[in-house]
């Protein structure tokens, strides 16, 4: 019998995660095929099933997840009446918020907590509650939330487990709330996943922590559309021998990501991410790699990936490539929000914890044992992926 997993998600009441648990819901209804999710067609033993995932979580809008739903625009009306209607009466649990790290997004539903020890024991508390009232064997938690400006790595709280600890106590404003969660969840023996660029459990002391306390965790943001394509399409211009003379990349959406994205902090971090999959893959330093994002409201979640590729051939030829992805920006990342939280689930069933390398497939930036350098290549990452999966 298949266990029943919890998906604690830090962004509840966003786009992605009212679409996965839309999804999860439908599915559980009969009213939804397995159509979209990576991981449907495999049978591995231990790893929860569609129907018996549960989605909860925080979020600075205290909005009911089905009027949530309505304004993201991703499902709407037929697919609340056609089992989704569960969203209608979920409730997000208030969270922790700074617009100090992310200055574009903030919410009157906030944990009232005094300080940084306060707030993770509120964060635990929930995880404790959502276990018990919804009869879970195990609870993973997720980051959805908007991304936060980039995070200054020299800060003394974040070099050594102690000095976190320290900087707990203190109030250190160098921690932030992605690392407020990040911490909850581990120190509570609960997997983590981070779909967002923050640096949350890749920062030192949490990745040793997560390896200490043998606790599962994976990150970070997710790897859904533009950067997708490129580490699709890069292997095989490598592989021609087709030197990528330069590479330029724009996107606009509408969204709250894209909103959160509109401040330059935000954007910042980001744009680290979906920047460091080329050089890795290609070999060579591609220094005309230029990425762009922009809000654009009217969009909404239809967001458009537009790349214009300069190549050289043989003979010195001159060649482009050019590639217009318009997408749901939701619908590519939700099923990937849900197999993350399967297979966090699945590796702590196995004993696994730390980083878990193989799940690299599913982000921008892989983190990596130790800091090294991660595997970008999908094809590469997909072999990685089905050995340990192990039912091929």
């Amino acid at each position: 019998m298949s266990e029943r997993l919890g998906v604690a998600v830090i962004g509840m009441g966003g786009a992605v995660a009212t679409t996965a648990a839309a999804g999860i819901e439908m599915i559980r209804s009969g009213s939804n095929t397995l159509a979209g999710l990576p991981l449907a067609d495999r049978q591995v033993s231990g790893m929860a099933a569609y129907r018996d995932v549960y989605f909860d979580g925080w979020d600075l809008s205290g909005d009911d997840l089905g009027t949530a739903a309505m304004r993201h625009g991703v499902i709407g009306e037929k697919e609340l009446t056609n089992g989704a209607s569960p969203l209608n009466d979920m409730k997000p649990w208030p969270a922790v918020g700074s617009t100090d790290f992310c200055a574009n997004i903030d919410g009157a539903n906030k944990i009232a907590a005094p300080g940084h020890r306060a707030a993770v024991e509120r964060i635990q508390a929930d995880l404790q509650r959502f276990k018990a009232d919804r009869q879970l064997d195990r609870v993973v938690v997720l980051n959805l939330a908007s991304t936060e400006r980039k995070a200054d790595l020299a800060a003394d709280a974040l070099q050594s487990v102690d000095a976190f600890e320290r900087g707990l106590d203190r109030d250190d404003p160098a921690i932030s709330p992605a690392m407020l969660y990040a911490y909850a969840a581990i120190d509570a023996g609960a997997p983590y996943g981070n779909f967002a660029p923050s640096v949350a459990a890749d920062v030192k002391p949490l990745a040793d922590l997560a390896r200490d306390r043998n606790v599962p965790v994976a990150g970070k943001d997710g790897k859904t559309g533009q950067t997708l394509m490129k580490t699709v399409i890069a292997p095989a211009l490598r592989d021609r021998a087709l030197h990528v003379d330069g590479w330029f990349s724009t996107n606009i959406l509408g969204n709250s990501d894209g909103l959160a994205l509109d401040d330059p902090k935000s954007l910042a971090s980001k744009v680290g991410t979906k920047k460091s999959v080329l050089d890795s893959i290609l070999g060579y330093h591609v220094e005309d790699h230029i990425i762009m994002i922009h809000y654009y409201r009217p969009r909404g979640d239809d967001k458009e990936a537009w790349d214009n590729i300069d190549l050289t051939g043989f003979l010195g030829q001159k060649m482009q490539l050019k590639l217009n992805f318009l997408c749901k920006d939701s619908v590519l990342a939700a099923p990937l929000a849900i197999e993350i939280a399967r297979c966090l689930g699945l590796a702590q069933a196995r004993g696994e914890g730390g980083v878990q390398e193989q799940m690299g497939i599913f982000f921008k930036s892989p983190q990596t044992t130790g800091g090294g350098e991660p595997v970008h290549d999908f094809f590469e990452q997909q072999i990685i992926l089905d050995r340990w999966l192990g039912d091929k």
